[in-house]
């Protein structure tokens, strides 16, 4: 299926590692420009010189979203190359908590405030600066990374949950302030995705179990025992990517105001 994507223009925050990486590369398979946005100069190069390797048009726009003036240091870096913003993907995010195990006792209220901006304000910094231009040209699309844990918390991470679903909610309300205006806002939450962070994880697990660096095998014992889920295997970055791409095509101009859980059947509820 051919995603008319070809020539859009994007930028994907924080999208030198990760999850981000795996979106800025499935829309440049589509034709997408796309604008490379996190704090690690780097990082960032290695991502663009991946995708134009790959025969994909990527520039760098450095800066820290979760700030107003790396926001406007990404924004004046993504039209400076561009001209313009047709797709902007909200995946900017993260826990200012000492670690995966807090829980709500361990946060402190400044570490609260940090993740929301982290999350909530970084994605606030971004549409402020990019809708009303893509309001103006009668199309855009933005699009929010949240979690599963927005809507199934799991008592750790409190501030990062909570960050989570209040970008639940914020999508919703974008796209009702873009209603009829061309521009669609939809959230996916993303399941278990095997990121280099969960592969440390695995490692551990692989350790502690005896089968060292066996990936397989860490990989069945966590979907045994920790995150059961109706597809048997983790998630891949190309799974968000390519559930993005299709987001932020023209295909999916019918579809607003979505929250998408893209986790391999892990939320097994009908709301």
């Amino acid at each position: 299926m051919d995603l008319q994507l070809k020539g859009k223009r994007a930028i994907v925050t924080g999208s030198t590692a990760g999850i981000g990486v795996g979106i800025a590369q499935s829309l440049a398979r589509e034709g997408v420009r796309v604008a490379i946005n996190g704090r690690s100069e780097r990082r960032g190069l290695e991502v663009v010189e991946q995708i134009r390797a790959e025969g994909g048009d990527a520039v760098l726009a450095l800066g820290n979203v979760a700030t107003d003036e790396g926001a406007d240091a990404a924004v004046a870096a993504t039209l400076a190359a561009f001209g313009g913003v047709d797709i902007l993907v909200n995946n900017a995010g993260g826990f200012a908590g000492s670690g995966s195990m807090t829980t709500v006792f361990d946060v402190t209220p400044d570490e609260w405030m940090r993740t929301i901006d982290m999350n909530v304000g970084a994605a606030i910094r971004m549409i402020q600066r990019l809708a009303p231009a893509m309001k103006e040209a009668g199309w855009g699309r933005i699009i929010q990374i949240t979690s599963g844990i927005a809507m199934t918390p799991s008592g750790n991470t409190p501030d990062y949950a909570g960050a989570k679903a209040a970008l639940v909610n914020l999508n919703l309300g974008t796209a009702k302030s873009l209603a009829n205006t061309g521009v669609t806002v939809n959230a996916i939450s993303p399941g278990t995705i095997f990121t280099r962070s969960v592969r440390a994880w695995f490692k551990t697990i692989g350790a502690r179990e005896g089968w060292g660096d066996d990936m397989a095998k860490s990989e069945a014992w966590v979907l045994e025992n920790q995150f059961p889920q109706m597809v048997p295997r983790i998630g891949r970055v190309e799974d968000i990517g390519d559930a993005v791409a299709y987001l932020a095509s023209p295909r999916a101009d019918f579809i607003d105001g979505v929250h998408l859980r893209v986790d391999g059947g892990a939320s097994q509820s009908i709301s």
